[in-house]
């Protein structure tokens, strides 16, 4: 298996002889359309759970426009029936393979609420009906299409696919499940942005090898039976002991020393380490090892082993340095590739340069799709995080190294929306992605940034390793808003502040200019027991920038609010927490109309501490404390509760909880106080004039303070 640097360009492969169709209209989505094209055939058959939208922010849009401009025929099978296999055959069979995704969303996320309740909408649904989806649905589409075409080569991916490589904890549950591919009886899974991948797997296949053969392709997992003779295996545990705790990590350590890059295990300090671990056989002196981790058997029954597989994984995702995981499911083994080397730029391009409608398939009509009406004015402008964020499964899916598109595409794609969008009123919605203010933002080492293991870029402290410069955005920012029929250009992703602070001339451009009243930012919490599981920077970075802002927005003359987003229950969060961060929401006034509950996404960082009650920040002990965890329901809306502490609804619950943590004292009509002690005859009377609020709505778009006066 190949660990090669320079891989192949995307759009280097000599096309697919069905090229001379040439670019279709739209995908087609019937035999009727793919009569209309010429076509007797599709080569390649996308099965999706989101309505098909030909737009660069919709995923079965990217890839097949991706393998069309390889050549291939490509169609679209869109929330199809599940309950039997007949609407799996609506094209017919493909020549080449079928790819699963289950959408945008997971379908379990997309379906049921942090509490497990089910969502009666669906944002990515024409008429945003909810239940257009299974639960579970590469699962379910997989056995659909296995029923239909059983000797067709079945490929999965999306998000869905990604986060389930591997054994993981399943929230909805309440258990470990086996990886994804055992359940749906996928030749190949492609996790991340797999574009790479799929053109590689899809040109191999056209050119006649077996779909079992392809076991070389980086972003790719798959089931066997035995393991290559020429790798050795290492057992994980040798590398990262489930045994004595190392000492605390020191939050205030110099993040300055290269140390952060592993660039030199052997001789390094112990004190010098971020994340402390061993990691005993270097990649590059020793490509053919690969990891084993601990079965799945064993990580469903001992939540350590589970904690430790988790910090394994998340230590072996830099595609430069990542080796090769292996993970016993019974008598067979899930054998998961290293990530994809990331897409340069003019790939990336390219990639969103391809003849997209940016409309909804033709088929729906006036249908209302609220998740395309919410971005379809926006632009993509990179992809990728090193925030590391350890609730959140951006990195586990995007990787931590950013790709950028450039600046000359994005104006291209701002230029193509003015002239071929008949809604368009001259407002850009957004130019970012997984974060507003990353572009262009990497190492300052290639070196460096090719051996590092860190989890994060910006946590602790920012690595001093990191370029933080972000006038190039000013600079892209600037020729947005100057193209001719272009009113306003808005920055709605959400602001890693605490890189924004270090230059202080972006956060001038941005306030001044791309904020439309509200800026949401996540600071997620203020206390440091959970701001440390979650990988957060503290209230002091907060305050910086919240100074900034409004020194800004007082020189441009605008009435603008900051929107701060908290999470409650999450991993390492006691009561007193929760009502600390209160007490900050109450002092600086603000009431949160809808609140985030932590959400235990399969793979995440967090959600491996919800599950396991230990830290995988860390070296794993049976031994080792247990965190706090809020996994009662009750606690959860408790949680819930000091966040919404100014809802008379839910002062009951306060009052019994202050005095059993033995702060009656907060209980009173005072400013100091929290809740007040009886129940309002009216729940009008209790608002105070003139407070300020912050909320989001299910679309995420902040309502206006205003409408809340008038009420």
């Amino acid at each position: 298996m190949s660990n090669s640097h320079s891989p192949q360009p995307l759009f280097s492969y000599r096309k697919y002889w069905a090229e001379c169709y040439g670019a279709a209209p739209e995908l087609p989505m019937s035999r009727a359309e793919m009569d209309a094209l010429g076509w007797d055939s599709c080569d390649i058959i996308i099965v999706t759970g989101d309505a098909y939208v030909d737009h660069p922010s919709f995923g079965m849009a990217v890839v097949g426009r991706t393998l069309e401009a390889q050549g291939f025929r490509v169609g679209i099978i869109a929330q199809p029936d599940w309950t039997s296999a007949e609407a799996f055959t609506a094209l017919g069979r493909p020549n080449l393979f079928f790819g699963v995704s289950a959408g945008n969303m997971d379908s379990m996320i997309n379906r049921y609420t942090a509490d497990r309740k089910r969502r009666n909408d669906d944002a990515y649904t024409p008429g945003n009906v909810g239940g257009k989806r299974p639960d579970r649905a590469v699962i379910v589409y997989s056995q659909r299409v296995r029923e239909a075409y059983r000797d067709v080569p079945l490929i999965i991916g999306s998000i869905e696919a990604s986060l389930r490589r591997i054994a993981h904890y399943d929230y909805w549950s309440d258990k470990v499940r086996r990886s994804i591919l055992l359940d749906s009886q996928a030749d190949l899974l492609l996790y991340g942005n797999a574009e790479r991948a799929l053109v590689d797997v899809a040109h191999r296949l056209a050119a006649g090898e077996p779909v079992k053969q392809i076991r070389d392709v980086r972003g790719t997992a798959y089931v066997c039976k035995r393991l290559p003779e020429a790798y050795r295996v290492i057992d994980s545990t040798s590398i990262d002991l489930v045994g004595p705790i190392d000492p605390p990590v020191n939050p205030y350590i110099d993040t300055s020393s290269p140390a952060c890059a592993d660039a030199s295990e052997a001789g390094q300090s112990e004190a010098l380490e971020v994340v402390p671990v061993r990691l005993l056989d270097r990649p590059e002196a020793d490509e053919q090892a690969v990891i084993r981790l601990p079965a799945y058997e064993q990580v469903r029954d001992d939540p350590a082993l589970y904690a430790h597989a988790s910090r394994i994984l998340h230590k072996e995702t830099n595609p430069y340095n990542a080796r090769p995981l292996v993970q016993a499911h019974g008598d067979r083994d899930v054998w998961l590739n290293p990530p994809p080397i990331p897409l340069e730029t003019e790939e990336l391009d390219l990639v969103f340069e391809q003849p997209y409608t940016r409309l909804p398939h033709s088929s729906y009509g006036d249908a209302r799709i609220p998740a395309y009406e919410m971005i379809r004015h926006s632009v993509n402008i990179m992809r990728g995080c090193f925030g590391g964020c350890t609730f959140c499964s951006i990195t586990e899916h995007e990787g931590r190294i950013i790709q950028n598109r450039s600046e000359d595409s994005i104006i291209r794609e701002v230029e193509r929306i003015r002239d071929t969008s008949k809604a368009f009123t001259g407002v850009i919605s957004d130019l970012g992605g997984p974060t507003a203010n990353m572009w262009r933002v990497a190492c300052k080492s290639k070196t460096i940034e090719a051996a590092c293991r860190k989890p994060s870029c910006v946590y602790p402290g920012i690595c001093k390793n990191l370029n933080t410069d972000q006038t190039p955005l000013i600079s892209l920012y600037r020729r947005a808003r100057a193209v001719s029929g272009v009113k306003k250009v808005l920055i709605a992703s959400g602001l890693r502040y605490d890189l924004a602070v270090e230059t202080p001339e972006y956060v001038e451009e941005l306030v001044k200019h791309h904020v439309g009243g509200y800026l949401k930012i996540a600071p997620e919490h203020t206390e440091d027991g959970p701001l440390s599981k979650m990988m957060k920077p503290g209230m002091g970075t907060y305050d910086r920038f919240k100074a900034m802002f409004e020194q800004y927005s007082q020189e441009a003359g605008k009435q603008q609010y900051l929107i701060p987003y908290f999470i409650a229950a999450h991993p390492g969060t006691r009561d007193e927490d929760m009502m600390n961060l209160a007490l900050w929401l109450k002092r600086n006034k603000f009431r949160a109309d809808q609140v985030q509950t932590f959400y235990p996404s399969p793979m995440a960082t967090a959600t491996a501490m919800y599950h396991s009650g230990k830290n995988p920040l860390k070296r794993v002990s049976r031994q080792s404390d247990s965190m706090p965890t809020v996994r009662k329901l009750s606690q959860r809306r408790l949680h819930k509760a000091f966040l919404r502490y100014h809802d008379p609804e839910n002062w009951p619950e306060l009052r019994t909880a202050l005095k059993k943590m033995g702060r009656a004292d907060l209980i009173g009509n005072g400013k100091l106080h929290l809740v007040p002690p009886r129940q309002p005859a009216k729940r009008h009377a209790t608002v105070p004039a003139g407070t300020r609020a912050f909320a989001t709505q299910h679309n995420g778009l902040p309502r206006n303070p205003a409408r809340r006066k008038r009420r």
